[in-house]
């Protein structure tokens, strides 16, 4: 899919809400790309780099975490342990919850994707130098942070 930017009236290529969308039809075309031979999908990746970084957690507090559906929560988790990448087990404090954990393999399929969505990420963002790559995540995080409040 290409995207024709300079193409377009200049109107629209000065538009930030427009360049925001562009940019990100392209993103999710890498990110697709990256894991497409995986087996894997944004949410699975979402989930096991969640479980590494804070450890063990029901399905509810993934879902808060990450803010996937409750539903697309339950299909991933389902397929993760399917695949041997989590393990699903109850809650000894709540036996209605599920607590959730990363395998030695879900570690294994975590650094896989990892160096998958790297390369995507220097795809997407071969124009920046590193200080720029930094000052764009600090904007973009900044944008987020302001729609996220209250």
């Amino acid at each position: 899919m290409e995207i024709a930017h300079h193409a377009a009236a200049a109107r629209l290529r000065a538009l930030p809400t427009r360049l925001v969308n562009q940019v990100g039809l392209i993103a999710d075309r890498l990110t697709e790309r990256a894991l497409d031979d995986t087996g894997s999908r944004r949410h699975h990746y979402a989930l096991l780099t969640t479980l590494r970084e804070f450890g063990p957690a029901s399905q509810a507090d993934l879902g808060r975490r990450t803010h996937i559906d409750r539903s697309d929560i339950v299909a991933a988790v389902n397929d993760l342990v399917a695949r041997g990448f989590a393990r699903r087990s109850p809650d000894p404090g709540d036996r209605r919850r599920n607590i959730v954990t990363v395998t030695g393999a879900g570690e294994r399929h975590l650094g896989e994707l990892d160096r998958r969505l790297d390369n995507a990420q220097d795809e997407l963002l071969g124009a920046l130098s590193e200080p720029e790559r930094r000052q764009l995540i600090g904007l973009l995080t900044r944008i987020l942070d302001d729609h996220s409040r209250g």
